[in-house]
């Protein structure tokens, strides 16, 4: 047999039923479409940037970085499905190809829509944060749940197209569910709790809350914990089902400080002196700027005092201001107490004795043993 006709028999030599030029030529139709698809990725993205350059639009950042998402293995599963159109394939691996190309289809539009979900969330969340930190958590967790459902349809849609009853499976899963429900209670708890602070916002991120005897910052709020930064440094973790448990001091949201202290007096102040206090101390407060005078009394007879309570409003939550404020209040109350020459009352105790009856007064005759 001469050269020619053995080339000829070998072109049409039958592998599963096709020709080797057949073969070569899905070989070459997939490749081709490998190329085209590579290019066609990159030629969108410049276009997308130039397009968002011309008219100043913000969403081409999102679009380029779902693009760039593309996985080089779905390129790749949709050139080979491209090539198998022109070879002649059994009906069951035509039906298994089809298959793959559309859980393929199914996964890089989930990445897609990720990404691009991702992308949104993370530029309104910076954009809200210094504003509206409460719609910025909300929008974090709205964000989170998204990409569960999405990515459970996906998983139905797939395992559908796989010939699998889904119906019977969520069912089924509907009953596993009830059982892992009762084991894992506590996780439950603080996932519902973290949707009840998001819903509810009693705090955002940023605030500064009082929880028992600790103060700290909310640095993160998460679907099992929610983290503080305490004023001394250290982090603090709560649950969050034990966290709504307790009662929470919004500090960040004061308006302004209610203040409350007590000041006392020596027993041996005269009357016209006691009476002339609730003014001198109504001045000393009214004197300060950002102060609402509301109360100054005489409020009792302790032990080693005659006490005075004094209460006004600090017309700021700032800690400083507050502190300030009272430092000059204490100051003025002291410089008026030394000018009218009123004693601060301390502790003090006073201790009288009386001699028991026959006791011999101290300076008195001895005693001694009876005379003859």
């Amino acid at each position: 047999m001469n050269p020619w006709a053995k080339f000829q028999s070998l072109l049409v030599y039958e592998i599963d039923g096709n020709s080797l030029v057949q073969w070569g030529l899905a070989a070459a139709v997939a490749a081709v479409v490998l190329v085209a698809l590579v290019l066609l990725k990159v030629l969108l993205a410049g276009r997308i940037h130039a397009l968002a350059q011309r008219l100043q639009s913000g969403w081409a950042p999102a679009v380029i970085q779902a693009l760039a998402s593309t996985r080089a293995w779905f390129l790749l599963v949709l050139a080979i499905h491209a090539g198998s159109l022109a070879l002649v394939l059994p009906p069951k691996v035509a039906a298994v190809l089809a298959s793959l190309t559309i859980i393929a289809l199914l996964v890089q539009g989930a990445i897609w829509i990720q990404t691009l979900l991702n992308r949104l969330v993370q530029s309104e969340v910076r954009r809200r944060l210094d504003t509206d930190a409460a719609s910025a958590t909300t929008i974090t967790s709205l964000g989170f749940l998204g990409q569960i459902v999405l990515w459970s349809v996906v998983l139905l849609l797939a395992l559908q197209n796989l010939g699998i009853n889904v119906t019977a499976l969520v069912a089924g899963l509907g009953i596993g569910g009830v059982a892992v429900a009762l084991a894992a209670q506590n996780v439950l708890a603080d996932l519902f709790a973290s949707l009840a602070m998001i819903l509810d916002k009693p705090f955002v991120l940023g605030d500064t809350i009082a929880v028992g005897d600790d103060i700290g910052t909310v640095e993160r709020i998460g679907i099992k914990t929610t983290r503080l930064r305490a004023l001394s440094g250290e982090e603090l973790i709560y649950g969050n089902a034990d966290l709504l448990k307790n009662r929470i001091r919004n500090l960040k949201r004061m308006t302004e400080r209610r203040v409350q202290f007590t000041i006392g007096v020596t027993y041996d102040t005269p009357p016209d002196q006691l009476a002339a206090i609730p003014p001198l101390l109504r001045t000393a407060v009214e004197a300060q700027p950002q102060t609402r005078f509301d109360r100054a009394h005489f409020k009792d007879f302790a032990d080693a005092a005659l006490n005075f309570e004094i209460v006004y409003f600090v017309l700021s939550p700032d800690f400083n201001l507050y502190m300030d404020i009272q430092q000059a209040i204490n100051l003025a109350i002291l410089r008026k107490f030394v000018e009218l020459d009123i004693d601060l009352a301390y502790p003090t105790h006073t201790v009288h004795v009386r001699p028991a009856a026959g006791d011999v007064p101290s300076g008195g005759p001895a005693s001694g043993s009876p005379g003859s």
